[in-house]
C-alpha cells in the first residue's frame, strides 16, 4: 500500500515519533529468468525445501474451494454500519471498505464511510461522528483502537458492536480493546510463506536482503518471523536487514539499494519486504544499475498486495511475487461478523489462508479475489445470488 507513503499500513497502525502521521498495515515462481520451482535442490536442506515447496504450491492455487463459514444466522434486517477509515487513500483500507459496501448491498443494509484522513485528530473525529449517528455497528478500518480509546469506550457503553479490519495484531475476538472480531490474516502465516517462497524459488540457495521498519512493533515482529523462516534452510543466507521507516522509503530505499548492489553484487539473489512499497522505490535504483526487471534480485512483498504491486508482478518489473490480502472477501467477512453479533452468536473464527500472487497465476488482475465466498455468505444469510 503506497498511494500515499505516509499512510502505508504495516499490519497495525501506530503513531510516528511526532504523533502526527499514522502508518499501518500493512501485506510463486515468476516466469522469465526465474528458476523453476521444480528443479533439484542445490543446498543441503532437502526436508526444509520439500516442506517449503508444498506450502508454496498450496498458496499459489487460485481455484481452491471455499474453506470459510458455511453456517450461521440468517440476515438480520434494517441495520446501518459505519466504516471509520484510517485514510481512504490507503488501497487496503479502501479495498476492505468497498468489500463492506458490496456485502451490505447483498444482505440489505446501509453503509456509510467516514474518512479519518490519516491523522490522529481526524480519526478520533471520524469515530466520534460515527457514534453520534447511532449505528448498528462500527468498523475500525485499519487503525489502532488504542488511538481512539475514549470512542471505543463510548461505543461499548452504548452497546455498539465493533469489528476491526487490521485493527490489532491477531485475528478474531479481542477483549482489550473490545472488538467482536478483528479480520486479518495471521502475520505468522504471511511471514512463513514469504520465506518459503524464497527457499522454493532459489532451490534452497539464496542470498537475501530483508527490508523492514523497526520503529513499528508489528513490522519488526514480521521481519523477525521472516528471518526465522529463512533460517530453516542452511543454504539460504541473510545478507542484510535494512531498517527503513515506511515514511522514508521514497528517499532512502534507492540509496540503500545502490549500496547493497555495491556490497553484495551477484550474491544478492532475493529480497523480502514487510510491505510492497519498498520495491516501488527500489525499482529506479535497480534499473539504473542495468538490472533486468525479471532477473535477480527476485523480490517478494510480505504484505497486502496493492494494485501497483500487482502491476509490477504482472509486468515482471523488479517484483516477482506478493502475498496479498483478499480485501473484498474480508469486507464480506466483516458484514458476516456483524450479522453474528446482531444475532447473539459468537464470531465465526474464520481466518483466510495466505496466497501468493505471481505473473504466472494472477491472470493480469490487480487484486486477489478468491472464488466462492460471495455465494457462501449469501447462502448463510438466505439471500439470493445476484444476476
Amino acid at each position: 500500500m503506497h498511494t500515499n507513503r505516509k499512510f502505508v499500513l504495516a499490519g497495525a497502525v501506530v503513531l510516528t515519533a511526532t504523533a502526527t502521521v499514522l502508518v499501518g498495515c500493512e501485506r510463486g515462481a515468476s516466469t522469465g529468468a526465474a528458476p523453476s520451482s521444480s528443479g533439484p535442490a542445490k543446498a543441503g536442506c532437502p526436508a526444509a525445501l520439500a516442506k517449503a515447496q508444498a506450502a508454496v504450491r498450496r498458496a499459489e492455487k487460485t481455484d481452491a474451494a471455499w474453506n470459510g463459514p458455511t453456517r450461521g444466522p440468517g440476515a438480520v434486517s434494517g441495520k446501518n454500519i459505519v466504516y471509520v477509515a484510517q485514510t481512504m487513500t490507503n488501497p487496503g483500507v479502501a479495498g476492505a471498505a468497498n468489500g463492506v459496501r458490496e456485502a451490505a448491498r447483498a444482505i440489505g443494509w446501509n453503509v456509510r464511510v467516514i474518512d479519518g484522513q490519516g491523522t490522529p485528530a481526524g480519526i478520533q473525529a471520524a469515530f466520534s461522528q460515527a457514534i453520534a449517528l447511532r449505528p448498528s455497528g462500527i468498523v475500525i478500518g485499519g487503525f489502532d483502537p488504542r488511538l481512539t480509546s475514549q470512542q471505543v469506550a463510548r461505543a461499548t457503553a452504548e452497546h455498539i458492536p465493533l469489528v476491526g479490519w487490521h485493527a490489532v495484531d491477531s485475528p478474531g475476538p479481542s477483549k482489550d480493546p473490545a472488538l467482536f472480531s478483528n479480520v486479518t490474516t495471521r502475520v505468522e502465516d504471511v511471514a512463513r510463506i514469504s520465506a518459503d517462497w524464497i527457499t522454493t524459488h532459489s532451490h534452497g540457495d539464496a542470498g537475501v536482503v530483508v527490508f523492514t521498519d523497526a520503529s513499528i512493533p508489528f513490522a519488526r515482529n514480521k521481519s523477525e518471523l521472516i528471518k526465522k523462516g529463512l533460517a530453516a534452510c542452511s543454504g539460504v543466507k541473510l545478507l542484510a536487514e535494512e531498517n527503513i521507516p515506511l515514511s522514508d522509503t521514497s528517499s532512502r530505499t534507492p540509496r540503500e539499494v545502490s549500496s547493497l548492489l555495491s556490497r553484495f553484487g551477484e550474491r544478492w539473489t532475493h529480497s523480502v519486504a514487510i510491505n510492497d512499497v519498498y520495491f516501488a522505490d527500489a525499482a529506479p535504483a535497480l534499473r539504473a544499475a542495468r538490472k533486468k526487471g525479471a532477473a535477480a534480485p527476485f523480490n517478494i512483498g510480505a504484505g497486502d498486495g496493492d494494485p501497483s504491486a500487482f502491476q509490477r508482478v504482472n509486468s515482471e518489473q523488479f517484483q516477482a511475487a506478493t502475498v496479498p490480502e483478499a480485501l473484498s472477501e474480508q469486507g464480506w467477512q466483516i458484514v458476516d461478523e456483524f450479522n453474528r453479533a446482531f444475532s447473539g452468536e459468537p464470531a465465526s473464527g474464520y481466518v483466510a489462508p495466505v496466497h501468493i500472487a505471481t505473473a504466472a497465476n494472477s491472470g493480469g488482475t490487480t487484486a486477489w479475489d478468491p472464488p466462492g465466498y460471495r455465494a457462501a455468505y449469501r447462502k448463510i444469510w438466505g439471500r439470493r445470488s445476484c444476476c
